[in-house]
């Protein structure tokens, strides 16, 4: 992390120092989201029926979501800017593969995954950054390779900074998003807008995409 932006170094050092906090909270998370899960399952069923291959989760954390997306069937693994994540991830599911690294700049092959997830991951990029994301999560996609994100929704309003509980992040708006998206490579297949549960303070978008 020498070199990288300031804003990836901070954003790794700051999950690093709640990384053992944050796993107890994440932990079992999904039991209670069933439109979450039903995106996520959404995702992995086309992945299987087009074809299979790997599938990476960039920002992993402590692994709870590439465990799930294994138990689903696909061939998965994680990646994460914070070592401290990528520990916790290797002790708790021994039989996948984590590695640390950067959204910005995959150590991934042209073409060499079949599916990618991005589960609140790209959040904390600033704006101005994001498209470059979009950019390398086409080049690592295979022609017809899937995109899944989620994220923390505008609710109508612009991008907009907010005081998330590890680092700065951002509410985008889902057409916004989706657009940029379109406009690296993407097609959309579906969008799902989840309400904030109790408590939860901001509605959840997801997006499933198409390479191409």
């Amino acid at each position: 992390m020498t070199h990288a932006p300031t804003y990836l170094a901070e954003t790794a050092q700051a999950y690093d120092a709640i990384a053992v906090i944050y796993e107890e909270f994440v932990n079992g998370s999904l039991d209670r989201l069933p439109l979450d899960r039903a995106m996520v399952a959404s995702f992995a069923d086309i992945v299987r029926t087009t074809g299979g291959g790997p599938v990476a989760e960039v920002g992993c954390g402590p692994g709870y979501m590439t465990a799930h997306l294994r138990d689903l069937g696909l061939d998965a693994h994680g990646m994460d800017l914070s070592p401290t994540m990528i520990d916790l991830a290797r002790a708790a599911y021994p039989d996948l593969r984590f590695h640390v690294g950067s959204m910005d700049a995959l150590d991934l092959a042209d073409g060499e995954l079949a599916g990618l997830v991005s589960w609140y991951s790209v959040i904390h990029t600033p704006p101005q950054e994001l498209p470059s994301y979009f950019t390398e999560f086409q080049r690592v996609l295979a022609p017809g390779g899937h995109l899944l994100l989620g994220f923390f929704e505008s609710e109508g309003g612009p991008v907009v900074a907010f005081d998330h509980r590890v680092t700065t992040a951002y509410r985008w708006p889902i057409d916004e998003l989706a657009e940029l998206a379109r406009e690296a490579g993407f097609t959309e297949l579906a969008r799902m807008l989840r309400e904030p549960l109790e408590d939860e303070r901001f509605r959840r978008g997801h997006l499933l995409m198409r390479k191409g």
